[in-house]
């Protein structure tokens, strides 16, 4: 039985192409006639629900099954009619007298008009639209197919996400090939059932006259047309199902997998369909017990299967809210019933306590629903994502981030904490829109005024019916979830350095033991300790560069401890080995805009070196560092003016200190070593930092490269 079952669509194939050659039994005919027109409404239905034609990606294939079905059983009924005196069963007979209504003309005219409709504006605009869709969706093939491969070059996806991006394409060439050509069954269906349709209507005169049944016209118009109409009906249903669903790729699973599993997916339409059905068998003159048993059986099924998809969704849920306890403590009081003052006095209980999570954010009420899922919240899908797309890019991944609400903030405030300290707050309004004033904004707009969390950009919380003028005006508007997901981004970048652990160092080399073990075996523990080289790291990552290429980093390294043990000086040499990462990462179209320091502030800088016991320090002078800072202080308002990251270009002698000293003063600056740089990119000065008693800044030659 369970073989039967995995094969019932090629089964009932097979059956379907028997009905042209056994007779069936007008009590049967009269069943599967009404199946025939469930089928066609419920296809119809599910082409008006889904939202991708994709969704119902069986639709070729079943489009040729539907179709065979009618034909099958329109020479079924006229084996009937021609040879039992007319009698084809109750359905053809109820659909015929309910359209003739005793007046054969008037029947014959409104079946005709329900035949041109089927053939002249249904069918043929069908076929016009799958033929357009196939064309267009071929010539756009190489397009999309370009596009991807820009983004996998730019990094904005992955390999993985290329090749799914690939096969969607693809499978969208062939779902509206397959339309395209199944559009021709759907023509071919309707002009069968004419020709059908006269076949019966004159064989049964021929037939009536020389069998003497008494009134033939009557009893054979009566029914050929209530044939023909039953068939039409199903046709008309799916060649509008066909131009609908190609106006809008396909499945990897068996035709008979997708069937089931498509159509399962689908309660709503199957209650909908059955419903109809089963309201058309309370209407006098129709077949009421065929009707109501399909329509009854359809009900049954789509309430069943909306049942189960509900019980899988709470299913989903309690796992999701059993998966996101908030506090271990909390849980084990719970299940040891006890209270708090009962549970700690177990001291082995209070050590629980002293655990830190490495990110955590805590909300106010408010910003419940844009963190639980439950309540449709997407921020952690967003993190998810958020996650995946920095390890590509940095090669460190992100710990879990903990969310819990907080009755000690206000209900639109949240907090980001980094092992337990707060390290960024912010306040959000949940039905505003926070749009970003631009530089000379075209009018002004009624708002809020406030600032953007993550950059400090002047900002307005906006109602929403004002953010079509917004944008008008030039303002950058920003959903209240962006903001607060963009913040969180941002805040987490900025202390990637502190999450990166021993245990982090430790699964990073284990990771890159499965595709370089030799580069691993050289370097640690002989060469480098997992101590020097998670500080190593977090030199990188503070200052905002990848460690995604471990392996290069690790050769580097190696080399760099045969001549010095100093780790700043081993990852500066690493940093000149990572030259083509670091000139990707602050690289802009070829071009790198930056600020230079003079010959003698770099010289002024080089003799306030000073080295002790503990390693090597700048030691500058006050009137030194306030010019430097002074006149960066302008600088960066070019860049800004650019929307570009300030950039200060300098010899590696002196790269980490200065850094360090400016980081003081701009964390969002980046000094970089000109040997850092690959060969083939144009720099630009924006600027250059000079020695002068008032400190003026000298202008930048016009677009010279340094």
């Amino acid at each position: 039985m369970r073989r039967i079952l995995q094969n019932g669509i090629a089964l009932a194939v097979v059956v379907i192409v028997l009905f042209i050659i056994v007779p069936l039994p007008t009590a049967l005919l009269d069943v599967l006639l009404v199946v025939n027109i469930s089928l066609s409404m419920l296809i119809l239905v599910i082409t008006m629900t889904i939202a991708d034609a994709l969704d119902f990606s069986i639709f070729p294939s079943l489009l040729l099954i539907t179709t065979l079905f009618r034909l099958g059983l329109n020479v079924s009924t006229t084996r009937q009619i021609l040879g039992n005196n007319g009698n084809a069963g109750n359905v053809i007979l109820s659909f015929g007298q309910m359209i003739t209504q005793g007046n054969i003309v008037l029947g014959v005219i409104i079946f005709l008009i329900i035949v041109l409709v089927q053939m002249i504006v249904v069918t043929k605009g069908a076929e016009r639209v799958s033929e357009v869709a196939a064309r267009f969706t071929l010539d756009a093939m190489p397009g999309k197919q370009m596009a991807i491969d820009a983004d996998l070059s730019s990094g904005l996806i992955d390999e993985q996400g290329a090749k799914l991006r690939r096969a969607k394409i693809q499978s969208e060439a062939d779902f509206y090939g397959a339309m395209d050509g199944a559009t021709k069954f759907v023509k071919g269906d309707a002009t069968m059932s004419i020709i059908i349709t006269a076949i019966n209507f004159i064989g049964g005169l021929i037939l009536g006259s020389l069998n003497g049944v008494q009134n033939v016209l009557e009893v054979y118009s009566i029914a050929t047309i209530g044939d023909g109409l039953v068939s039409q009906i199903p046709s008309l249903m799916i060649s509008t199902a066909t131009a609908m669903i190609v106006t809008r790729s396909v499945s990897d699973g068996s035709l008979n997998d997708d069937v089931v599993t498509q159509f399962s997916n689908q309660p709503k339409a199957i209650l909908t369909a059955g419903l109809v059905i089963a309201l058309l068998g309370l209407i006098p003159g129709t077949p009421h017990l065929a009707l109501l048993v399909v329509g009854i059986g359809l009900v049954a099924a789509g309430w069943w299967m909306s049942s189960r998809l509900e019980r899988q969704e709470l299913e989903a849920a309690a796992a999701a809210a059993a998966a996101a306890q908030p506090a271990p403590e909390e849980a084990a009081m719970a299940a040891a019933q006890t209270s708090p003052s009962d549970y700690y006095k177990d001291i082995n209980n209070v050590y629980g306590l002293l655990a830190v999570d490495p990110i955590e954010m805590e909300f106010g009420y408010s910003l419940i629903p844009m963190v639980d899922e439950n309540s449709g919240g997407k921020l952690i899908s967003r993190i998810v994502i958020f996650r995946r797309q920095y390890a590509q890019e940095m090669g460190f991944v992100i710990p879990s981030i903990r969310f819990h609400d907080s009755s000690a903030l206000g209900t639109n405030q949240y907090v980001v904490k980094i092992k337990g300290e707060e390290v960024a707050r912010g306040e959000i309004l949940v039905d505003y829109y926070l749009a970003l004033e631009p530089a000379s904004p075209g009018g002004e707009i009624d708002g809020i005024e406030t600032v953007e969390p993550a950059y400090g950009i002047p900002s307005r919380w906006i109602l929403p019916e004002n953010k079509e003028m917004a944008e008008i005006y030039g303002y950058t508007v920003i959903d209240p979830l962006s903001v607060m997901q963009t913040h969180l981004s941002e805040v987490v970048r900025s202390h990637a350095y502190e999450l990166l652990g021993r245990s982090e160092v430790i699964q990073l080399v284990e990771n890159l033991k499965r595709t370089s073990p030799e580069v691993v075996e050289e370097a640690i523990p002989n060469m480098l300790s997992y101590a020097n080289l998670e500080r190593i790291l977090k030199n990188l990552l503070k200052e905002g560069v990848p460690i995604r290429d471990l392996a290069t980093i690790l050769e580097a390294a190696v080399d760099a401890l045969g001549a010095t043990k100093d780790l700043d000086m081993v990852t500066e040499n690493i940093r000149a080995a990572l030259s083509r990462t670091i000139t990707r990462r602050f690289c802009e179209h070829g071009q790198l805009r930056v600020v230079t320091l003079d010959a003698e502030v770099e010289k002024r800088v080089i003799s306030s070196l000073t080295k002790n016991e503990q390693g090597i320090y700048l030691a500058m002078g006050p009137d030194l560092m306030q010019q430097i800072v002074t006149q960066l202080a302008e600088l960066i308002k070019k860049f800004n003016d650019l929307s570009q990251t300030p950039i200060v270009l300098t010899s590696q002698v002196i790269r980490i200190y200065l850094s360090r000293m400016l980081q003081q003063f701009y964390p969002n600056l980046y000094v970089l070593a000109f040997n850092e740089i690959t060969s083939d990119v144009q720099i630009q000065s924006l600027g250059n930092i000079t020695l002068s008693n008032d400190g003026p800044i000298r202008p930048a030659r016009k677009a010279a490269a340094v």
